[in-house]
This record gives C-alpha cells, structure tokens and sequence, in this order.
C-alpha cells in the first residue's frame, strides 16, 4: 500500500479515535501507545517500505482488512475484541449438566491460535517473509532505527534501542499498548450493544434473525458464537475461542492452492509448527472468529473462500445437502471437504446442527430465514 493512501488511513483513524474519544471522555493515551500508534503505520518497518500494520489491518474497516486487499493465505482476521481472548490451551472446558466437558483446544491469537498475547502477535507479521518480511529482528531494528520514529524511540528506550532483540520485544509492546489503550480496538458501540443496555429497539426481521441464530434447531449459531453477555455483564465476544473444522471448499484464488499438494491446516500448520507430532486430530481445526463486524467483511472464513454473507449462510446449511454446489468434482464425483487431506476429513464437523443433516433433508433454514440472520447480523456492526 502507498505511504499516501497510509497517511489517509491514519488520518482517518486519528478523526475516529477523537470522535470517539470525545463521546467517552477516553484518557490520553500513554507515551508508549503514542510510540505504538506512530508504528502501527509506519511503513518503513516493512522489507519493501511500503506495507505498515495499517495495510492488512484497516481502521476504517474495523481493523479488519481491506475491503480490496488482494489474496493471501489467511485473510487478516480483525484487531478489535482481543481484550477477551484466553491464551490457548489444547484442553477447554464447557458445563454440560453437572459435569465439565472438555471440548478441545481454544484460546490464543491468530487464525491457529499461537501466539497467547498482543505482543507475540504484532511481531509475527513483522518477521513473516509473507507479510512485513523482516528477515529477522536484526533486520527489523535496523529498519527502526533508519526509521520516522527513531527520534520519538530513543527518547523513551534509551540504550535499549541500540540492542537489537529488544527492539523487537519494545516494538511489539508498543504496538500492544496502543491496541489495549485506544478506544478504537473495543468500543462496544453497535446497534446489539445498545439493544443489550436498552437504549435501542430492533426491528421484527432483526429480532427474528436473533431468535433463529440462537435457536439449535434452527442456524444453532449461538452454539459456537455466544450472543448472551458474559460474567458481570461484559459484552458478549459472539465467538467461544474454540476450535473446529469446518469442511469449507478449497480457494482457488490463493497463490498457495496452484499447488495441489498443499493445504492449510490451520492448528497443524504451516504457520504453526508446535502440534504437528502429536496426532492428526488437531488438522484442519480453525479458531472460531468473533461475528462482530461480520457484515463489513470482504472475505469470510480461514481461506476467503466466500465474499458474500449469504453464500456463508446457505454454506452452512447445504453443506452436506447439496455437496456439488460447493465441491469440485474428480474422477466423476464430488470431492467433499476438498480443501483437506482425505486423511484429515474425518475431523469435520459433522454432529452440530445445522452440520448434522444429510441429501434429502430440508435445510434448517431457508432463504427468508437466512435473511432475517443477516439482518441481525448487520447489528453487531460498530458506528466507526
């Protein structure tokens, strides 16, 4: 991205988190997210100096990517509602009756979950050769230090700056900082916040879409996306943090995929490389991402392979009830779940509604129903 459309997008950050600011009478932020904010749009962090934070993760998209960002191998998930997120762990528990369920792994940032804090996750695109590209942290504190901020760094690290891993570790704290300080990251200010604190009404579409999306029967959302507020009242994160294979079709349009041979298998790699040795049944599980802001979305799922929120929907539910609509063919016959390995398709959601239907059966919900989900859904959109 040009240093010119990044200096429109910080301008346009800095509009919204003083309009914001203004509404919540938010603290200055500290000298530390001050340094982060400068940095999250710094371009000459990047090996080519012209990719900055900013440019997979736009402010006026939420934080979320682009709306025209072009295809990677993962789309960059939003930085907003981190401040709920557990640290990962291979064993989660859910209540069932009187018991104690563990219902795998969750927790964790990124896509695969591995990095456990804002700060591990901010370094991993600076040294990603796919990303910022920074060979290293040598590479990269030489690029601070050639850098806008060197100044405004040195100032507040002192002789720390001239010691290249901790450049590293201050650099992604700092970009820590001003995620955890600045309103903007977690404002709570959509139109579902404020029907939950009763200062807003939803419409008969949006309060039948609520109804189905919580309903088990019916699109079971809530079963892996909670809309109910948590303890003290905390807003709901409209995610479990779990992880699950979703069986979703294989993209095409990603660079990766012109091979035939790889796949992405998100807690088994590529990126991540810790789980690999202990079996094949964390392959193909995928962190449930939180539906705030869904509706502003361009892609959908671990591999973008959707731009629509209705293609999700019907996904959802016709899944296994018209595979051909949604897998390729070979050899004569419909591939399911084609963008695992065969030996991996078995760990794919089959026994959660809506997944639990098979040909023949009705979809759990139909076009108008679907619908009405996605009205909902455009409520939990935030006003900046």
């Amino acid at each position: 991205m040009h240093t010119r459309l990044l200096l429109v997008l910080a301008l346009l950050s800095a509009t919204l988190m003083a309009r914001h600011g203004a509404a919540s009478a938010a603290p200055p932020l500290s000298a530390e997210a001050q340094l982060g904010r400068a940095l999250f749009f710094d371009t000459t962090l990047s090996a080519s100096g012209r990719v900055a934070c900013a440019s997979c993760h736009d402010p006026a998209n939420a934080y979320a990517a682009p709306r025209l960002a072009p295809a990677v191998l993962r789309p960059p998930p939003s930085l907003r509602y981190l401040d709920q997120v557990p640290r990962f762990s291979r064993h989660q528990y859910g209540v069932s009756s009187d018991d104690a369920e563990d219902v795998g792994p969750g927790g964790g940032l990124m896509w695969d979950g591995r990095a456990d804090e804002l700060g591990a996750q901010a370094l991993l695109p600076l040294l990603d050769p796919r990303e910022m590209a920074n060979r290293d942290v040598h590479a990269l504190a030489r690029r601070l230090r050639a850098g806008a901020q060197a100044e405004r760094a040195r100032g507040l690290w002192g002789s720390a700056l001239d010691d290249d891993g901790r450049v590293a570790e201050l650099t992604a704290a700092a970009l820590a900082r001003f995620e955890v300080e600045d309103p903007s990251f977690h404002p709570y200010d959509s139109r579902f916040d404020r029907y939950l604190q009763g200062k807003e009404s939803l419409n008969a579409q949006e309060r039948r879409g609520l109804e189905l999306f919580n309903a088990a029967a019916k699109g079971n959302c809530a079963e892996c996306h909670p809309s109910a507020p948590g303890p003290g009242g905390r807003p709901p994160a409209f995610t479990d943090y779990r992880f699950v294979a979703l069986g979703v079709p294989r993209n095409p349009a990603l660079p990766a995929n012109r091979d035939a041979r790889f796949y992405d298998l998100g807690l088994c790699g590529p990126p991540r490389t810790d789980l690999v040795r202990e079996g094949r049944e964390y392959c193909g599980l995928f962190r449930t991402p939180s539906l705030r802001n869904v509706a502003r979305r361009a892609s959908f799922f671990h591999n973008g392979r959707f731009a629509r929120l209705e293609d999700v929907l019907h996904f959802y539910v016709e899944r296994d009830l018209a595979p051909a609509r949604w897998y390729r063919r070979r050899a004569g016959s419909v591939e399911r779940y084609d963008d695992l390995p065969p030996a991996d398709r078995a760990n794919v959601d089959r026994s959660d509604p809506p997944f639990d239907r098979t040909v023949g059966e009705a979809p759990a919900l139909n076009d108008a129903e679907i619908a009405d989900v996605i009205a909902f859904l455009k409520t939990l959109s935030d006003r900046s």
